[in-house]
């Protein structure tokens, strides 16, 4: 039997109360489930509707229609500080926090179970100490967040989040502005999180290469289709990916998950290369350079043809003609001098 659902929605609407019974609508109809130790990551173009959707899903702002349920409770049943033990939320632009040490931000966390004086007992500090080791962080709680690098007033954020004792951690973008190792460490960290604590963890972002690999489930939001929910790798393979941007020259690669820009070739070359890695580039540079390539299929003789021999050696041939090259850059240059037909 499967794990019940944290979050249910139904028909909902979200957007925004403009005044005088005006309503931004952004969406409507969406419906869905998040459950407790799993990785979701909500994926979207800019204007999406992404944050707005996290808002209403964390009740900073209402639903304009439509049903949220919080562990089989209306979201709208929770007073601020119950809806604070039921749902951490962690915001790009909020781990400034001036000269505030990184135990001092993380303690703040506990608020919802201190109350207005916020005074630590001992299972508090014995929660802010695990939060800290969690996150990895313990060794850098007496030092000021200004001394901090972006990744890592990150976790400390996400630290925060954990002491809250919450089961549901709502993050816009916590990857937003890293570095590739810190990007890598935060939604690996998040995803051990979701497994190890059981926590139900969704998260925007934009760094669609580590949600492919990390994400239990993609949400998939869109001004022009609206919200596509699912197991990652069902996701990818239903052909969905390819929907999510709207512009007609951005292709998804299914083999390798990764956007490319559509090539307009003029030329066209056959490729007879075993190797799947060594393949994958030389297609890489000659669609960069404006070639189409033929993988497989049939081919006329005048079709000149790209080889890999022993030796990791390019041969080039057409028409007669043989070029070798023995490294990738000769073969630019090649190319680039406009000696292949």
């Amino acid at each position: 039997m499967g794990a019940k659902p944290e979050i249910v929605a139904t028909g909902l609407s979200v957007g925004y109360n403009k005044g005088k019974e005006r309503e931004k609508v952004i969406h409507t109809g969406l419906s869905f489930k998040l459950y407790p130790g799993e990785l979701t990551c909500l994926l979207g173009p800019n204007g999406a509707g992404k944050s707005t959707l996290l808002r209403t899903l964390s009740g900073s702002q209402p639903a304009l229609a439509g049903e949220i349920l919080i562990q089989e409770k209306p979201v709208s049943s929770f007073s601020e500080r119950e809806l604070s033990r039921k749902i951490g939320v962690v915001y790009t632009d909020n781990t400034q926090a001036g000269g505030l040490t990184v135990y001092e931000v993380v303690a703040l966390g506990r608020y919802p179970h201190t109350g207005f004086f916020g005074r630590l007992h001992v299972e508090d500090r014995r929660i802010i100490s695990q939060a800290l080791e969690a996150v990895g962080i313990v060794h850098k709680a007496g030092n000021c967040m200004a001394e901090l690098s972006d990744g890592e007033r990150q976790k400390v954020m996400i630290a925060k989040a954990l002491v809250q004792e919450c089961p549901i951690i709502l993050l816009d973008e916590p990857t937003a502005f890293l570095d590739i190792v810190s990007r890598i460490e935060i939604m690996s960290l998040l995803h051990e999180i979701a497994v190890r604590h059981q926590k139900t963890v969704l998260l925007s972002t934009h760094d669609i290469e580590q949600a492919l690999v990390l994400a239990d489930r993609l949400w998939l939001l869109s001004r022009d289709n609206g919200l596509f929910t699912g197991v990652t790798e069902d996701v990818v393979l239903s052909g969905r990916m390819e929907l999510l941007f709207d512009h007609q020259e951005i292709k998804f690669d299914v083999t390798h998950g990764v956007y490319y820009p559509r090539v307009n070739w003029e030329r066209t070359v056959a490729l007879e290369v075993e190797d799947d890695t060594v393949r994958h580039w030389v297609l890489n540079i000659m669609n960069r350079h404006g070639y189409g390539c033929i993988v497989d299929g049939e081919r006329s003789e005048e079709i000149p043809v790209l080889s890999v021999i022993p030796g990791k050696r390019l041969h080039y041939s057409t028409g007669g003609d043989n070029s070798y090259f023995s490294s990738f850059g000769e073969l630019a240059e090649f190319l680039r001098d406009g000696k292949v037909n």
